[in-house]
């Protein structure tokens, strides 16, 4: 084994689609829980205590990305939380917003500040905590579409696209404004500890969007397109991380100004698909199915990896992970498997 050491600007490269010597590491997320069966260490609940526990938080969670052979740290807070009334995304509980009169009333302009009052302190200690040579890559999560589902429900809101189409598109609208103030702030307060930004949105399912391909032009692109140039305003690439069959509007969303996307599943296109559809333009994170990751054996693991990344080389620039994230299902091994295996092939073990 070599030594590593972190340099947060071969991420930066791959997400402006430069092809680097060492190819990053990237993960979307890594639960905490799978961190504390690798390492031993039991600091998630740290998270939820004062500042000294969340310094404590950050030491084990960037100390494990730093271990693993990460260039960056993935991390980001949500909006969700921030908004009055939400959960119907991911708790599924009645949107809060139903018709024009919920609308109306909806605290919209305190959702910004209540977003930096719940979070400012731990951006703080993030930034604390970053080990030498490394970066955060994230920000503000939730996307344009993810958050109008979590006050209206995904149902609700194909029900109010009919009954109430002007309803309907003023949700995104708003929602745009709202989010592309949270980014205006975080960026000016907390951009520093960041080098790639994104959010993730995820647009599609197995076989199409979730929203009719058009609506998507009209309504979510154009407020990932002003969120996209404040991230460019600030000198940083912006990622996003979309899942689903998407291929009907990546047309649209690279030409809305993204600079990399992730996201990949092996039933809708395996990662070298993706390269060879969008490297000449964008950089392509992921490569390893999240299933595989969960039922493959060292060997398969490896041979599997090898495959992708042969057949990515020489179509811009990539980063290797997860196609979606480590969820707590994950199994240990399954995640270090995929690590060894990556960093076997960029030379870093036997």
């Amino acid at each position: 084994m070599t030594d590593f050491q972190p340099d947060y600007q071969n991420i930066v490269k791959a997400a402006r689609n430069i092809q680097v010597e060492r190819i990053p590491l990237y993960e979307h997320k890594i639960d905490p829980k799978v961190m504390e069966a690798i390492t031993g260490k039991s600091f998630a609940q740290c998270y939820y205590g004062d500042d000294r526990d969340l310094d404590e938080f950050f030491r084990n969670y960037c100390g494990f990305f730093r271990d693993m052979g990460y260039d960056t740290v993935s991390f980001e807070e949500l909006i969700g939380p921030a908004m009055p009334g939400s959960g119907a995304l991911g708790e599924h509980v009645k949107g809060v917003i139903q018709e024009r009169e919920d609308f109306e009333k909806y605290p919209w302009d305190g959702v910004c500040d209540t977003y930096f009052a719940m979070y400012s302190r731990v951006f703080a200690a993030l930034r604390r905590n970053l080990p030498p040579g490394m970066k955060a890559i994230g920000g503000v999560g939730y996307g344009i579409f993810e958050c109008v589902q979590d006050l209206v429900g995904y149902e609700d809101l194909c029900y109010m696209r009919a009954d109430d189409p002007e309803l309907y598109r003023d949700m995104f609208f708003q929602i745009g404004r709202n989010n592309l103030k949270i980014w205006q702030r975080f960026l000016k307060e907390f951009g520093d500890i960041y080098c790639v930004c994104r959010f993730g949105d995820d647009l599609g399912f197995k076989s199409t969007t979730l929203l009719p391909p058009q609506d998507i032009r009209e309504l979510i692109i154009p407020q990932y397109r002003a969120i996209i140039q404040a991230v460019h305003a600030a000198g940083k690439p912006f990622l996003l991380h979309s899942c689903g069959c998407i291929f009907d509007v990546m047309e649209d969303i690279i030409a809305a100004g993204i600079d990399a996307k992730h996201s990949n599943e092996d039933q809708i296109a395996p990662f070298p698909v993706w390269v060879e559809r969008y490297g000449d333009r964008i950089g392509n994170f992921g490569g390893i199915d999240t299933d595989a990751v969960c039922r493959l054996d060292r060997q398969a693991m490896y041979d599997y990896i090898a495959d992708v990344a042969a057949k990515s080389a020489g179509h811009g620039g990539f980063a290797f992970g997860s196609g979606n994230s480590i969820p707590d299902y994950v199994p240990p091994e399954g995640f270090l498997a995929m690590n060894d295996a990556i960093r076997r092939i960029r030379g870093e073990r036997q």
